[in-house]
């Protein structure tokens, strides 16, 4: 276009003369004869030399020779601009590859375009045009052409731009393709200053690597992928693992975990350590069982996992404990979660138990430091560990609580307490122990039973104030009462881990807590929910949260099967147990809420009908270890008449307790009744309606010799 208005130029001067020159010519003739010329006179510029004719006709030749070569110049020159336009397109696209600085290679090629594109001769032209029109074809040796003004417009960059590969977008992928393959390598290799080839190299190899990793450095010791990811350390986790490693024998599983122990069961923290002779009890956690056989309080030593660091290594795959770390993000849609020490981890499945931290009363977190030192949730290991070196150092205990763990607590510090010459103290605001799970006469009984242990119980206590003076903590209750003692162990509760549900986006419960899931213990399509933390949906019972050690096995082995496949439903109905001691145990399953109706078949209590033998009989303190739905279709029904129910009067030996809604029974307690809880859980799995419960009470044959 530069060139045509360049000819134009030239060539209009000529042209406004010979049109100025006639119509000068045409006004003299006008004003000679007085009057306007007539229209066809212009017929005399038509043809001959006369009249000016011509001028005429050199006219029309000068002005369709311009047009005629102005029209050839504008094709040629628009035909010319698409095609360097396509050039400088295939360039500008291998250019971005480069990163940033080709927009800079790019904007030069354009102003030196712009500085040559007034040039007129066509000769000039014609050496440009004839590659370009060969870059269009995909020859290999055009390519070749195109690469080499990019490797000569890179290599006036710094070597400190090379990272910036990365930060394309679309051409990203391709990039990451072509340097896998010989020739891009090359290029490369050479993007940086020739000051070091051993830098360059460096940089291209980590260039590819880096697109994956997130800023923040993973520990060496912190797998970046685990197919199978487990948060939390206890129980449910460890059963959910082994019924992973069960169905899918190659699996990879990791486990993380906040404690720095191995996955272990926590009843005996409460129960049998308490009672070990062994002095080295303390620190290598095995103990005795009530059969005499010793046992240590993990499920498996360490040989049994495999390192983290190894996980992804190891052939036939394996189950990996990452101890000490805290999963504090979950991003669920990218698959990934972030952990306290800033390492990130990415799973294809992932199990949520984390369990729970243990409540505490307001009135002594408000107390002050000086209380809170003096004060032990009790959960852990460490906790156990503290416990048991304070009880030899104070004089004066006090458990607040009347519960599972308070209760238990205070049957093994109480006949520690002989022995070691220090006062036991039990306080809560209900009538008796375990007033929220046992009908009234027998929480009185079981009270009565503490205090043969060696505890003092304080019923109906509510703590209305907690304080620090002259080396004592003082404990006032709402009704006046003052007591005073070196030491306070809170059992008041568990309280769910949730923490990860904002970051996750999941569901939390607002009557029971924990994360809400389906019966199938699925919170998301990957994402699933055991143990104390699981709100799951019982689909005999409705909604439920249960806090114990054979609903943590149970939940967990399912959603470990789930993981695989399996797509099975929650509907096994989780037990739990209490010991007060080797010769007072119990056994529930289901719904044991004191506020219900309930009835009571007793019997007299035998040798064999303690915690002790049944212990003997299975060969495990665990007792929901021994569990078998077998045992539920061996078990006959006594024949004997079942005599009526045992007044509260008479001492409560064994029997069962049968808890009902709507005349149907719900929960089963088995008073020093063991090894029955198939029976029990059978009952409330059918949710049948029964006119006498002694007759069904004859089931658990409470009436044999």
């Amino acid at each position: 276009m530069f060139k045509c208005k360049t000819v134009w130029d030239k060539l209009a001067p000529l042209a406004r003369a010979s049109s100025t020159l006639c119509l000068q010519n045409a006004r003299k003739s006008a004003l000679r004869h007085g009057r306007r010329l007539e229209m066809v006179q212009k017929a005399q510029m038509s043809s001959g030399p006369a009249g000016g004719g011509g001028e005429n006709t050199l006219y029309y030749v000068l002005v369709g020779a311009t047009c005629l070569g102005g029209g050839v110049y504008v094709y040629r020159t628009v035909s010319g601009d698409k095609e360097r336009y396509n050039e400088r397109m295939i360039e500008i696209a291998s250019r971005s590859k480069q990163g940033p600085q080709a927009a800079e290679a790019v904007a030069e090629v354009v102003a030196e375009s712009k500085e040559e594109a007034p040039v007129t001769e066509p000769v000039v032209e014609e050496p440009v045009t004839e590659p370009i029109v060969e870059a269009s074809i995909p020859e290999p040796t055009v390519e070749t052409s195109i690469r080499e003004p990019v490797v000569e417009a890179s290599v006036m960059e710094p070597a400190a731009e090379a990272p910036a590969v990365t930060q394309s977008e679309e051409p990203l992928a391709p990039v990451v393709e072509r340097e896998t393959e010989p020739t891009p390598v090359i290029i490369a290799e050479h993007v940086p200053e020739a000051s070091s080839v051993s830098e360059s190299a460096a940089v291209s190899k980590a260039a590819p690597a880096a697109e994956p990793v997130e800023p923040t450095a993973a520990p060496s010791d912190v797998p970046a992928h685990a197919p199978y990811l487990l948060i939390g350390g206890g129980t449910a986790s460890f059963a959910a693992a082994r019924s992973i490693r069960a169905r899918d024998p190659g699996a990879r599983v990791l486990i993380v975990t906040e404690e720095s122990d191995l996955p272990y069961m926590r009843p005996p923290l409460s129960k049998e350590l308490w009672f070990s002779d062994d002095p080295k009890a303390i620190e290598t956690l095995r103990f005795k069982q009530w059969n005499g056989k010793e046992r240590s309080i993990y499920f498996q030593p360490a040989s049994f996992y495999v390192s983290p660091a190894d996980l992804a290594k190891v052939e036939n795959g394996g189950v990996a404990v990452l101890t000490g770390r805290k999963v504090v993000h979950m991003d669920v849609r990218g698959n990934k979660v972030k952990l306290s020490d800033g390492a990130e981890i990415s799973y294809e499945k992932c199990l949520i138990a984390t369990g729970g931290v243990p409540r505490n009363l307001q009135v002594i977190d408000r107390a002050g430091e000086e209380v809170m030192k003096r004060t032990t949730l009790f959960r852990k290991i460490e906790d156990f560990r503290s416990l048991e070196k304070i009880s030899r150092e104070v004089k004066s205990i006090t458990i607040i609580g009347g519960g599972f763990l308070g209760s238990e607590l205070a049957c093994a510090l109480g006949r520690r307490s002989t022995d070691l010459g220090f006062e036991v103290i039990q306080m809560f605001p209900e009538k008796g122990n375990m007033g929220k799970v046992l009908p009234e006469y027998l929480s009185n009984w079981t009270t009565e039973k503490v205090r043969k242990e060696g505890a003092s119980v304080i019923t109906d206590a509510v703590v209305k104030n907690v304080s620090y003076k002259n080396g004592k903590l003082e404990i006032k209750l709402k009704d006046g009462r003052l007591i005073k003692t070196d030491h306070i162990v809170a059992a008041v509760g568990l309280e769910p881990s949730v923490e990860l549900a904002k970051s996750a986006g999941l569901e939390v419960d607002s009557d029971f807590g924990g994360y809400r899931v389906n019966s199938e213990l699925q919170a998301r399509s990957n994402i699933w929910v055991a143990g104390d933390a699981a709100c799951f949906y019982d689909i005999n019972l409705g909604r439920r949260r249960v806090e114990h050690h054979d609903h943590a096995v149970v939940s967990g082995r399912l959603a470990g099967e789930n993981m695989t496949g399996a797509s099975k439903p929650y509907w096994h109905q989780s037990m739990f147990w209490s010991d007060l001691g080797p010769d007072v145990g119990y056994e529930a399953i289901g719904i044991v809420d004191s506020s219900l109706p309930t009835v009571g078949v007793f019997a007299k209590a035998t040798a064999k009908d303690t915690p002790k033998a049944a212990t003997e009989q299975s060969g495990t303190g665990i007792r929901s270890e021994s569990e078998t739905e077998a045992v539920a279709g061996v078990l006959k029904a006594e024949t004997t008449a079942t005599p009526p129910p045992i007044q509260q009067k008479e001492d409560y030996g064994k029997g069962v307790i049968f808890y009902l809604r709507d005349q149907v029974v719900v929960g089963i307690v088995l008073w020093n009744v063991f090894n029955r809880m198939p029976i029990a859980r059978k009952i409330i799995k059918d949710g049948e309606h029964h006119a006498d419960l002694n007759e069904v009470a004859k089931l658990f044959n409470i009436h044999e010799d």
